[in-house]
């Protein structure tokens, strides 16, 4: 269990939430696009947005295992999800491809800003080994972000 004395490492537990709600509202979002996608480009974004969506996928299990390991307890719900997000709720299933690539791009942006952020957190904490997954997960959310711009230019 969390020392609630400790700010720092109950602070790094609540930020790892927030990031594991967002990988969990993000991996849906992208297989809604995934599966309503349309045009031309059908075949090519389908397979790119099936493809992001178990990368992000691969990663909840780790942060949510990184929670625990802090001695955290873990979002437990759709509505524990749905709080602790930034993504926000896509219903269309009728979006143009770009708006797509956009709304993805946008989405992971903000999910490399929110990670370089929690660098700081995790110093406070003298977290080390989140530190670490903090790079990976950054580098992760940056190649999705190249990639989904460069379907934009």
């Amino acid at each position: 269990m969390v020392d609630p004395n400790n700010n720092s490492k109950t602070q790094m537990v609540s930020e790892i939430n927030g990031l594991l709600a967002d990988h969990f509202a993000l991996y849906v979002k992208t297989k809604n696009f995934h599966w309503h996608v349309k045009g031309p480009r059908f075949r090519d974004l389908h397979l790119l947005f099936d493809e992001q969506a178990l990368a992000i996928q691969g990663q909840i299990d780790a942060i949510g295992e990184r929670a625990r390991k802090l001695g955290g307890d873990t979002i437990t719900s759709i509505g524990a999800i749905a709080h602790h997000t930034q993504v926000k709720d896509q219903n269309s299933v009728s979006l143009s491809a770009e708006d797509m690539i956009a709304e993805l791009r946008d989405d992971n942006q903000r999910m490399v800003e929110r990670l370089k952020a929690m660098k700081e957190t995790a110093d406070a904490a003298g977290d080390n080994a989140t530190d670490g997954l903090i790079d990976d997960w950054t580098d992760m959310a940056e190649e999705r972000v190249w990639f989904l711009n460069s379907l934009l230019d």
